[in-house]
Parts: C-alpha cells; structure tokens; sequence
C-alpha cells in the first residue's frame, strides 16, 4: 500500500497518538507532510492504536481488530522503519510506537534510504523544527522546564581539584553501558541532502553512539553498528579532537545514546542558537576566561557549539569593574548559553580558559520513565501516562496462568 494522502482527517488519529508523548508533534502541513511518506495507510492506523507502554502481538491485535497474521508483517516493516521498536524478552517479543521527537524522524536519516525522497523531507524537518512561534515545534522541543537531553563535560578540561559524577562522564557512561553502535549522525546526515557539509569536517558515519537496548535495537534493524567499548572510547576522542558537544539523554542511569555535536549541523545546538538556552540541559560546570591572558585570537569563540562566547563589550562583561582598565578585546563566556562542555578549553594557547563548577545545577532525573513523567507533568500530559501504566499493570494481573 503506498503512502498516505496526508489530509488531516486522514492523520489526525496517529497526530493524536503522537502527541500523549511528553514531546509531541505539533500540527501542520509540513508534519501532515512528513508522515504522509513515513507512514502508509495500514502503518497509520496500527500506530494510532498503540497504548504508551511497550505491547505485545497478540495485545495489539486486540487494540486494532487485525488478526496476528496480517498484524505482524506491518510491524516487521515498522521496525524497519524505525516507526516502532522490536524489544524480545523472555520468549516474547514487545513493541513500543517511537515518538517522533527524539525517535523516528532521527531514525529515518540513521541509514541510507532508497525508498524515501530524502532531499525532500531533510527540507521539511528541518522548517519543521526550526519554527520558533509560540506554536511551533521548536518551542514544543526546547522551551519546557526539563529538557530531554544534556550536555556532558570533557573530563580532561575540569581541574583534579573538582569532581565530575559519573553520569556526567561520557567515558564512564560508555563503560558502563553494556552495549554499544554506531549509526549515522541525522543532523549531518540530513544537512547532507542540503547540500552542505559539516565545517569541522565530522563525518556523518561513525561518530554518534547508541547505548544499551535502544542500541541493540538499532544494530539488529540496519541502522547501527555493534561496536565494543574500546572502540566507543576512540570514537570519543575523535570528536573531542575535532571540538565537539557530547549530549545524552537527561538521565543519570542508563542514558540511549551519545551525540558528538557541532555547530553547524546539530539540531539541538540550533535551538540554543534560536535563543533557547535551556534547551539543553547544562552540565555542572561553566566556562570561565581570565581577562588578563586572553589575547582576543578568537579560536574559542570559533569552536564553541553554543556561540555562548563573544566580545566582552558585546556580551555586557564591561559593566563589570575588573573590565574597566582593561582592553575591549577580550573574550567572554555568557554563562546564561554556556553548556559547560568544556570543548573550548583545550584551543586556547594561553591557557586563559577553565571550567569551574556552577553554583546551582538541576539533577537530571534518575530513569528515562521519570523523566518522562516529570516533562508530561509540566505539559499537562501526565494523565494519559498514569492511565497507561494502570492498564499495563491490570492485564498483565488478569493474564497470570494461575487465573486460568
């Protein structure tokens, strides 16, 4: 069955499933658009129908009125898709509907697609997510109290004499992780079907990771590749060398992934740029330029991915005394944008820049269902989740063969 129409009536129930998600979609033609070529007819209709916890063949079957045998061929092609991820358990298989944000429209730039017009949707999501009026998904994505991603600081760039927690350690979230891929980076992959590239020269292949289930995921429908933690580790000096912006998930256990992000490409460090600057959660520490080693040479200002450091006098760093005899050519951090990465550090000859600890910090929530909970919460969302979860936990009370 080919694509969708794509009119509202026709998507308006996936639309409407797509948005009990703590991040939704918001409506318009360039989203009607987008899921009219990810989603054919029968793949629409299945999709609207999920509940928000992970489902079974036979539980889902029972959801959609379509029998297991023609259900599951539509699920294989989902999973293909990246529109729903395949989690076997026990001797089961569970599907889980992705969301769209941070989900399948990521998924469908992590491999090379024959059977979609790439250059066509890069174009769509990327107006898409840029639209920062008050309804549109730009402020959908970046503009809640909790984010769903956070930096991470480069460990080598804080001083011995402060502690880094080791869910702000990318290394040792690697470590730790247990499994582990490596897919193609969407933003860079995307900007690709632009017709640009990225001018840190970071290629699209071989420098995002994936971790844990998610990543088993990934690796087992085509969209990543299994790699050991060594190799892991070296894909994360490869991205410090080239000045990137690690962002993870904003959780402290068992974060899904770790990008290595750049200025010009990333999509996240474009909503900073739009002016949501918290729309990355930061790390613990900030940036910090000492005015009397700062030469004013400028490769800071170049490689940090937030483009929170510029010209003091521009900045409003004058109106601070110790500027007052001091040259205007100084650099300094806006600490208002600043991630706290730690990717400037390392460019500046004079040693003029360190990273100090911030003086209050939000801790991200624990688990990705907290999370989760916490963002739908603050939306007003939260109902439809509690509901879910007592359902889940209602059937799988009645279907314990000791009730048979």
């Amino acid at each position: 069955m080919g694509h969708i129409a794509g009119s509202k009536n026709d998507l308006a129930p996936l639309i409407d499933r797509l948005n009990k998600y703590p991040i939704g979609l918001v409506d318009n033609s360039k989203l009607r658009e987008i899921l009219s070529f990810l989603f054919d007819e029968k793949e629409a209709y299945v999709a609207s129908r999920f509940p928000l916890e992970e489902v079974t063949l036979p539980e889902l079957g029972r959801l959609t009125g379509v029998s297991q045998q023609e259900l599951y061929p539509i699920l294989e092609s989902m999973a293909d898709k990246g529109l729903v991820m395949d989690l076997p358990y026990a001797g089961t298989t569970y599907y889980l509907l992705m969301p769209g944000f941070i989900g399948f429209m990521e998924f469908t730039f992590m491999k090379n697609r024959s059977d979609l017009p790439m250059d066509k949707l890069a174009r769509l999501m990327s107006e898409y997510l840029s639209d920062a009026s008050p309804n549109g998904e730009a402020n959908e994505f970046f503009g809640g109290k909790t984010q769903l991603t956070r930096s991470l600081v480069y460990d080598d760039a804080v001083p011995v004499t402060s502690e880094i927690t080791s869910y702000d350690n990318a290394r040792e979230i690697i470590k730790n992780s247990g499994f582990g891929a490596v897919a193609y980076c969407y933003c860079r992959h995307k900007k690709e079907h632009l017709g640009k590239k990225c001018k840190r020269g970071a290629p699209i292949d071989g420098m995002c990771i994936s971790l844990g289930t998610g990543a088993k995921f990934l690796a087992r429908r085509g969209f990543a590749k299994e790699k050991s933690a060594e190799e892991l580790l070296a894909i994360l000096e490869r991205a410090r060398s080239l000045n990137l912006t690690h962002i993870t998930d904003n959780v402290r256990e068992k974060p899904s992934f770790i990008c290595n992000c750049c200025r010009c490409c990333c999509e996240l460090m474009h909503g900073v740029h739009m002016g949501y600057y918290d729309g990355i959660a930061k790390t613990g520490f900030m940036a910090l330029i000492d005015p009397a080693l700062c030469d004013y040479c400028g490769d800071c200002m170049a490689v940090c991915n937030a483009k929170a450091i510029g010209p003091a006098k521009a900045i409003g760093a004058s109106k601070d005394r110790s500027f007052d005899t001091l040259s205007d050519r100084i650099a300094q951090v806006r600490q208002s944008v600043c991630l706290g990465c730690g990717a400037c550090v390392s460019v500046c000859n004079k040693k003029a820049i360190k990273m100090i600890p911030r003086k209050s910090r939000i801790v991200p929530p624990r688990k990705k269902i907290g999370l989760f909970m916490r963002i739908a919460w603050e939306k007003g969302k939260l109902a439809p989740f509690i509901t879910s979860r007592a359902k889940r936990r209602l059937r799988e009370f009645f279907s314990w063969k000791a009730w048979d």
